[in-house]
């Protein structure tokens, strides 16, 4: 079993900043690509920022220029740094591993972030 745990979402006010972790647990195995997503509500789920192994990050349109995913394969973690954030940026943000050779996705469970003033 694998589980993905995010952490550091919270309350900010526009313009300002949040970084979110997302910690991997269980029979990992090889870590293709790590990523964020994020889902507001009446949305549907759509990709933040990806980053695939031994590769350049991928970003949204929204994300480039203010966010900036990094991982940490040692740890089997992922972070995504948001700055200048604005209230459409508000959403439930999950993290997504993909794993193996069968590249069968993982997600944790999400994390809010509030852009409100």
């Amino acid at each position: 079993q694998v589980q993905l745990v995010e952490s550091g979402g919270g309350l900010v006010q526009p313009g300002g900043s949040l970084r979110l972790s997302c910690a991997a647990s269980g029979s990992i195995g090889s870590v293709y690509t790590m990523g964020w997503y994020r889902q507001a509500p009446g949305n549907q789920r759509e990709l933040v920022a990806k980053i695939p192994r031994g590769a350049t990050p991928n970003y949204a349109d929204s994300a480039k220029g203010r966010f900036t995913i990094s991982r940490d394969n040692a740890k089997n973690m992922v972070y995504l740094q948001m700055n200048s954030l604005k209230p459409e940026d508000m959403a439930v943000y999950y993290c997504n591993f993909v794993l193996g050779i069968m590249r069968l996705n993982y997600w944790g469970q999400g994390t809010q972030v509030t852009v409100s003033s």
